[in-house]
């Protein structure tokens, strides 16, 4: 099963559009605290809906708990820092695909602590995408890779 992690996510609204799509594709959902809400947050609660009870949420108090926590796992780390694109990229079922915080990414020991980086490229004059649409295409793109063909 193809996993997604947050690190310390910031936007309700994002968070519960992955959530919902998390549900949706049967993934499974990691989340670095701290959350930047509440996941009783109206905001969180209106675009996810009643997907959060059909999704696999699982919480971790920092980064490094959540690394002790997935040692059999290969973390991936979707950054607009990474040299290598998605799409050249080969995913294994047991991934966990990292996305870092809307407002900031993750920090540089972040960035040391995980090899393998990938990239959605974007038209040269773009910063970014919204979270919720680049963890919809990263792993739409890992599960063609392992379940679809």
């Amino acid at each position: 099963m193809i996993n997604i992690a947050l690190y310390k996510p910031d936007i309700p609204q994002n968070t519960g559009a992955i959530v919902r799509l998390a549900a949706c594709l049967n993934l499974k959902i990691h989340i670095i605290e701290p959350c930047g809400f509440n996941l009783d947050d109206p905001r969180f609660k209106r675009v996810a809906m009643d997907y959060s009870k059909l999704s696999k949420i699982i919480r971790y108090k920092n980064f490094d708990n959540f690394l002790k926590k997935n040692l059999n796992s290969r973390i991936v780390l979707m950054t607009t820092k990474a040299e290598k694109s998605y799409h050249l990229f080969k995913f294994k079922k047991k991934d966990i695909l990292l996305f870092g915080r809307e407002s900031s990414g993750v920090p540089n020991e972040v960035h040391k602590k995980i090899k393998n980086k990938l990239k959605i490229k974007l038209n040269k004059n773009a910063r970014s995408l919204n979270l919720a649409i680049a963890v919809a295409i990263a792993s739409s793109e890992a599960l063609r890779q392992n379940y679809y063909l």
